[in-house]
């Protein structure tokens, strides 16, 4: 009774503790921006980002929700000349 019962607690504890990591993307793939714009999709890792899109700067890619990149990049952009802008408003 008494192992099962710590399997059941362990079990609850994985399944409400696993959702608060979300990757941006999935495996094999990486984020993109929109150029000038706080819109993203995930691409191929064997594909260039599409048309008015932008990878992110090295070291500034957002890796999971909510994590540093994600939130920073929610007020910025990258332009067309690759600059990072505020688009806060």
């Amino acid at each position: 009774m008494r192992k099962s019962y710590l399997l059941t607690l362990t079990m609850t504890g994985l399944l409400v503790g696993g959702c608060g990591n979300d990757a941006i993307c999935g495996g094999g793939e990486y984020p993109v921006q929109s150029i000038n714009g706080t819109g993203r999709q995930c691409v191929s890792d064997q594909q260039d980002p599409p048309s008015g899109f932008a990878r992110y700067p090295a070291g500034k890619e957002p890796q999971h929700v909510d994590d540093k990149w994600d939130v920073y990049w929610r007020t910025h952009a990258v332009d067309q000349n690759g600059r990072i802008v505020d688009v806060s408003g």
